[in-house]
């Protein structure tokens, strides 16, 4: 495709409507009176050109703003589906996903997990999604800002007739006009911060040409807030876990790469006295009962000292103590870990008596870590008590069958075998909270409870995210770009003389109330007439 020669002497690429330099209009005829469509100064905008390769296709495809819109409502729309139900990352790791959705939420988890929704944010799908919609803002800018640019740029103060007279403002002045005048229009331009370019007598006085670049610096922003979004898929760049450590319990610190271990050494939950403290509380404590006034974790921060070999423990060199609470994070390397909920008296060890049923008398203890059972315990005289199944969260299924709805001891069940010195071949007995069941007959013996063990748990939340300097980067650039295309316009005044005449024209983005006024202070006081509102004369008819 040939570019275009304007009779100017400016060589314009194929596709131009106005010649970049004097505004010339290319292929209408020269007594049509339609005012000109200056959004991008009538250059040649590559999607409105080209379209025969594939990479035009695609070109065009994302240059289109009817593209990019629904490219932003579609994943607005996905990403309002992914929080119907909580995501992967949130639910409790008592079991698999695929189980958790339907036992919780019935036929809609089942069929929210099957379509993928369980881990929304992360899929390849809503990534591409996201993606498209940064090809779309940098195809979409890039076909526009790199013609209006080099437009602006070679633009000559004397513009084409045809071009003065298609500007919403314009008006001419049918007599001589002194020097003078000349002199005091320029000096009042100039203390309106016009910049000021002449040529042959004519003048074009612009100001905030860089107010056109503001949403393409909100593009640039939206990019790199998109960039950083995408980056917290990036392994390292972004952590968001939740661990549970009891009182007493150490462990490692997830996605340190076992370099970093915690200790629960004590939580303390603080709740308001409905009598002492404030009475703005006494309302909230008579409806929930409680209401919790501080809650916090006192734990050790290790460190190991080198590479632990697989198999066995880790040497630990103690950081620091610290006491975190909610809003005030242990932080350290690039980590911040947060209270973020507790539960107290859980369930962590039960004891129970071997007993002889007859006689009520005892041959001894046994004591069960409820997250660490052993397989079997001796006692003294010949007894021994062996673990046949462990049910920690108890519950018959569907057939009857004993089974458990996760590895959290909320309503813990047992299979014990009891072997005796008079019952060598042992005796099996279930029992639950509450509950005892002698599968194979009357057991001579039986396990009875003697006790429990209860032990408070943090709910503590593991951060890392790398990507906010970047996500704040984009969002100033997108601030900024905001102000830029808001509060300042891009106003032209053209002044031409034309055989005795004075040719005034005027243009601006946006604002034409404020042109108009500016202009009406500029000539005032001399004899060139304000130019007219040709937008507005057609209105009044």
């Amino acid at each position: 495709m040939k570019d275009v020669k304007c009779e100017c002497g400016h060589v314009n690429p194929h596709g131009t409507v106005l010649c970049e330099s004097c505004g010339k209009v290319f292929g209408e005829e020269e007594n049509n009176k339609k005012l000109l469509d200056m959004r991008y100064e009538g250059s040649a905008r590559r999607s409105q050109t080209y379209n025969k390769t594939i990479v035009d296709k695609i070109w065009n495809f994302f240059s289109s703003v009817k593209v990019g819109v629904w490219l932003i409502v579609v994943t607005l729309i996905a990403s309002a589906l992914g929080t119907i139900l909580p995501q992967e990352m949130y639910i409790p790791p008592v079991m698999p996903a695929a189980e958790y959705y339907e036992d919780q939420y019935g036929w809609i988890g089942k069929l929210y997990y099957e379509l993928g929704f369980h881990n929304l944010y992360s899929s390849w799908w809503y990534l591409i999604l996201v993606a498209s919609i940064g090809v779309s803002l940098v195809i979409c800018s890039l076909d526009r800002v790199v013609p209006l640019y080099r437009a602006l740029k070679v633009q000559r103060v004397t513009r084409h007739e045809g071009f003065m007279k298609r500007q919403r403002l314009f008006g001419v002045t049918e007599e001589n006009v002194s020097e003078e005048s000349y002199i005091s229009i320029k000096d009042k331009l100039k203390e309106k911060r016009y910049k000021i370019r002449e040529e042959n007598g004519n003048i074009l006085a612009e100001k905030g040409r860089f107010s056109r670049w503001g949403p393409y610096v909100n593009h640039v922003g939206l990019i790199i807030f998109l960039i950083g979004g995408m980056l917290r898929f990036v392994p390292g760049m972004y952590i968001d876990k939740v661990i549970w450590v009891r009182e007493g319990e150490t462990k490692v610190i997830p996605e340190t790469k076992g370099e970093y271990y915690l200790t629960n050494n004590q939580f303390i939950v603080e709740v308001y006295d409905k009598d002492k403290d404030n009475e703005v509380f006494k309302e909230a404590i008579d409806k929930a009962g409680m209401v919790a006034k501080n809650y916090q974790s006192d734990v050790t921060l290790y460190k190991t000292d080198g590479q632990a070999v697989t198999g066995e423990k880790p040497e630990l060199k103690k950081v620091r103590d610290y006491s975190i609470r909610v809003n005030e994070p242990l932080k350290f390397d690039n980590f911040a870990v947060y209270q973020v909920d507790y539960k107290q008296n859980e369930l962590n060890k039960m004891t129970f008596a071997l007993t002889n049923k007859d006689t009520n008398e005892q041959y001894g203890n046994v004591t069960v870590d409820l997250y660490d059972p052993m397989p079997s315990y001796e006692l003294d005289g010949g007894y021994s008590v062996e673990v046949v199944s462990y049910f920690p969260d108890f519950e018959f299924d569907d057939n009857g069958e004993p089974t458990t709805k996760s590895r959290i001891p909320n309503n813990p069940a047992f299979v014990f075998k009891m072997f005796t010195p008079d019952k060598p071949e042992g005796e099996v007995s279930f029992v639950a909270i509450q509950q005892t069941i002698e599968p194979f007959g009357d057991n001579d013996y039986k396990m009875a409870f003697a006790g429990v063990e209860t032990k408070n748990v943090s709910g503590l939340t593991v951060r890392k995210d790398l990507t906010l300097p970047i996500i704040a980067i984009g969002g100033i650039i997108f601030m900024i770009g905001v102000a830029q295309g808001s509060y300042w316009n891009h106003r032209r005044i053209w002044i031409r003389r034309e055989n005795g005449e004075v040719w005034v024209a005027g243009h601006t983005n946006k604002n034409w109330f404020g042109l108009k006024r500016e202009i009406s202070y500029v000539l005032a006081d001399t004899p060139v007439k304000e130019p007219e509102d040709q937008v507005q004369n057609e209105k009044n008819g």
